[in-house]
C-alpha cells in the first residue's frame, strides 16, 4: 500500500425495499478510524432517532476497520442498530469469519436499509448483490436454518459467513440476537429482532478476492513482532487453554461469581461441575478460532444425550465460555457441566442472547419461587438446576406462548415490572455480565454505551483497587472507554488489548500506509468515543434515570458488602462525565 492512501470508505448500501445495493464513498478514517467509529459515523448519516426501533426506515449496519485482516487478531466486525430493547443506539461486536468475509469483498461497512417483501436471505459479494426469497425457512431454528443455508450458496465454500436469526429473531425478540459463523454472536441488545424487522433470514458475506500486502520490510516486521508476542509468551495462555470459562472458579473464589439470579456470590459444593477445569476435562470436543487468529479461545463442548427409544444417542456441538456459562450455569443454580451445555444448546437454536435468556429465566425461577407468578404463567415448574425445565421455558422465550413469556422476551426488567418484581431483577442498562466484583462494575455496565462488561474494565478495577474514590474510578472509566473506542474502530479482538497498544496501534498502522492516522490515533479515538455518546445521547438515552435494582445493594463479595453512598456517588460521578462526552 502506498504512502497515498484512500481515507475515505467503501460502504455497501443494501436497500431490501427495492432489492437494490449501491456502493458509496463515506467518511474520513484519519477522523471516525474505523469500525465502531464508522458505524456511529454511519448512523449518524442513516438512522432516524424519531422513529422506533423496528422502524423498516433505520439501518443495521455492519463495519470493519482499516487493519482487518492485515494482522493477528484484526478479526472482529460491528453491528450498530437502534436497539428495540431500549430505544437507543447500539453497538455489538463478533467474530468469526465475517471481518475478513467483508475485507475480501472490498467493503468497509454494510448498510441495510429498508423491509425485504418476504422472509429473505441478501447474498452480497465482490460480484454478488442478491435478495432471494427463503419464506420455506421460517421458523426454523439456528443450526437447520445454517446447514440448508450451507448447500444453496455451495459455491461460495471456504470464503463466506453466514449471519442468520432463529425463532426468536423472527418473533421481534429485544433479546434475540444475530449468530455468526455458528460458534460468533452479535449477541446484546436485540440485533436479531432488527433483521427480524427488516424480513431478513440471514446474511452471506462472500469474500472471494485477494489484498495484497505491503510492499517492503516493515509490514512483515510488525506483522512478526505482534504475533510473536501472541503465540510465544503467556499472555494469551488463558484463552487458548481453559478459555474464559477459567473465570468459573476464579470468580467464584472471590465471592464475585452470581449465583441463582444473584442470590448468591459464591457456592463451593456447586462450581467444581461447572468450572473450566471441568468442562475441559469432561466435554471438550475441540478449539477453533476466528479466522485471522492464531490463538484459538473458541471452546466447543460435545453434548451427548441419549434416547429411551432404541437406545438412540445424539451428539451435538456446544461452543461455550465464561458470559454463556455463568448464564445458563451459575445464575440457573446448575452443578453439571452437561446440563448447561444442554440449555445453551437450547438457547443458541432459538436465536436468543445466552446472557439475557440465562438471567431472565433466573428471575422467572426466583418470582415462581416467592409466588409473584405462577405456573400458569411460567407453563413449566421452574427451578434452580433443573435443565429440562429450563429448555422447556427457553422453547416458550423463543416463540412466547403467554403474556408472561411475551414481556419476558421483552427483557427481565419489562417483564419485572409488570409482576411487581423489580429489586430482584438483575439488569444493569440489560441483563447482567457474570461478575459481581462490585461498585464500578456495576455502575460502568448499567450506565457504559452498550451496557456490558466490556464497555471498560470495572470489574477489573474493584478487583485491584481497595480505596473508595469516586473521581478516580470515573476518571478510569473514561480513559478506558477511550482506549477502546481505538481498539473497536481498527477493529481488533479485545483479548489482544495488552500487545495492541496506542504504539503497537500507530506502528501497525504507519507500516500499511496511514501515518496520517498514526499520527492522530490518540485524539481521533477521543472524537469516536464522543461521536458514540453522542448519537446516543440523540436517540434519548440519560444517564440520571439509570437505576440500580436493590438486589445490587445486597450483594457481599471478598471485600465485604457493597458500599451504598460510594455506588451512589460513582453512579453520579460517571453519568456527570457521560453527559459531558455525549453533550459537551
Amino acid at each position: 500500500m502506498s504512502t497515498d492512501a484512500d481515507f475515505t470508505f467503501r460502504v455497501l448500501v443494501a436497500d431490501l425495499g427495492v432489492g437494490k445495493g449501491e456502493y458509496r464513498r463515506f467518511g474520513d478514517k484519519r477522523m471516525v478510524l474505523g469500525g465502531s467509529g464508522l458505524a456511529a459515523a454511519l448512523f449518524e448519516e442513516f438512522g432516524r432517532p424519531d422513529l422506533p426501533a423496528l422502524d423498516s426506515s433505520q439501518p443495521l449496519i455492519v463495519a470493519i476497520g482499516p487493519l482487518t485482516g492485515c494482522y493477528p487478531l484484526m478479526s472482529k466486525a460491528v453491528c450498530a442498530f437502534k436497539s428495540p430493547y431500549n430505544g437507543q443506539y447500539a453497538e455489538s461486536h463478533a467474530g468469526g469469519r465475517l471481518a475478513l468475509a467483508l475485507r475480501f469483498a472490498h467493503i468497509d461497512a454494510l448498510v441495510v436499509i429498508g423491509r425485504a417483501p418476504s422472509l429473505s436471505c441478501l447474498g452480497v459479494g465482490i460480484r454478488q448483490f442478491e435478495l432471494r426469497d427463503t419464506h420455506y425457512l421460517k421458523g426454523l431454528d439456528i443450526f437447520t436454518t445454517g446447514k440448508l443455508l450451507r448447500k444453496m450458496y455451495a459455491a461460495g465454500a471456504g470464503h463466506r459467513s453466514i449471519m442468520r436469526i432463529g425463532p426468536a429473531g423472527e418473533n421481534l425478540s429485544p433479546i434475540a440476537c444475530v449468530n455468526v459463523d455458528t460458534y460468533r454472536h452479535f449477541g446484546r441488545l436485540g440485533a436479531g429482532a432488527v433483521m427480524g424487522s427488516k424480513n431478513l433470514k440471514a446474511i452471506l458475506v462472500e469474500g472471494a478476492s485477494a489484498m495484497p500486502a505491503p510492499e517492503g520490510k516493515v509490514y512483515a516486521e510488525v506483522v512478526k513482532d505482534i504475533h510473536m508476542q501472541l503465540t510465544s509468551t503467556d499472555m494469551m495462555r488463558k484463552y487458548h487453554n481453559l478459555g474464559t470459562a477459567e473465570n468459573m472458579a476464579v470468580m467464584n473464589g472471590l465471592h464475585a461469581l452470581p449465583w441463582r439470579n444473584l442470590q448468591a456470590t459464591n457456592d463451593d459444593a456447586a462450581i467444581e461441575g461447572i468450572s473450566g477445569e471441568t468442562f475441559a476435562r469432561e466435554l471438550l470436543l475441540r478449539k477453533t478460532a476466528c479466522t485471522g487468529c492464531p490463538v484459538g479461545c473458541i471452546h466447543v463442548g460435545l453434548l451427548r444425550e441419549e434416547f429411551a427409544k432404541d437406545n438412540d444417542v445424539l451428539y451435538r456441538q456446544v461452543s461455550y465460555d465464561h458470559e454463556p456459562v455463568f448464564a445458563a450455569g451459575a445464575m440457573l443454580g446448575m452443578s453439571k457441566a452437561s446440563d448447561v451445555l444442554s440449555v445453551l444448546d437450547a438457547i443458541e437454536r432459538q436465536g436468543l442472547d445466552a446472557i439475557s435468556a440465562g438471567v431472565a429465566l433466573a428471575w422467572a425461577t426466583e418470582a415462581l419461587e416467592k409466588g409473584v407468578v405462577g405456573e400458569a404463567e411460567t407453563l413449566t415448574p421452574l427451578k434452580f438446576g433443573d435443565a429440562p425445565a429450563y429448555r422447556t421455558a427457553i422453547d416458550h422465550l423463543g416463540a412466547p406462548p403467554n403474556e408472561f413469556y411475551t414481556l419476558l422476551a421483552q427483557g427481565t426488567m419489562t417483564a419485572a415490572r409488570r409482576y411487581k418484581g423489580e429489586d430482584y431483577a438483575c439488569v444493569l442498562g440489560q441483563e447482567m455480565a457474570g461478575y459481581a466484583t462490585g461498585e464500578a462494575y456495576f455502575v460502568s455496565q448499567a450506565l457504559g454505551l452498550r451496557h456490558s462488561h466490556l464497555d471498560s474494565a470495572g470489574y477489573s478495577y474493584d478487583q485491584k483497587n481497595q480505596d473508595k474514590d469516586a473521581a478516580k474510578a470515573v476518571a478510569f472509566l473514561v480513559e478506558d472507554e477511550r482506549q477502546r473506542c481505538g481498539l473497536t474502530s481498527m477493529v481488533s479482538c479485545l483479548f489482544a488489548r495488552s500487545v495492541y497498544t496506542e504504539e503497537t496501534l500507530a506502528r501497525a498502522l504507519t507500516a500499511m500506509g496511514y501515518s496520517g492516522m498514526a499520527d492522530g490515533l490518540h485524539e481521533a479515538s477521543a472524537a469516536v468515543q464522543k461521536l458514540r455518546w453522542k448519537v446516543k445521547f440523540k436517540t434519548g438515552y440519560n444517564p440520571d434515570e439509570v437505576t440500580i435494582p436493590k438486589r445490587f445493594l445486597e450483594v457481599v463479595t471478598w471485600k465485604g458488602a457493597i458500599d451504598q453512598k460510594y455506588l451512589g456517588d460513582l453512579k453520579t460521578a460517571y453519568a456527570a462525565a457521560i453527559s459531558d462526552l455525549g453533550q459537551g
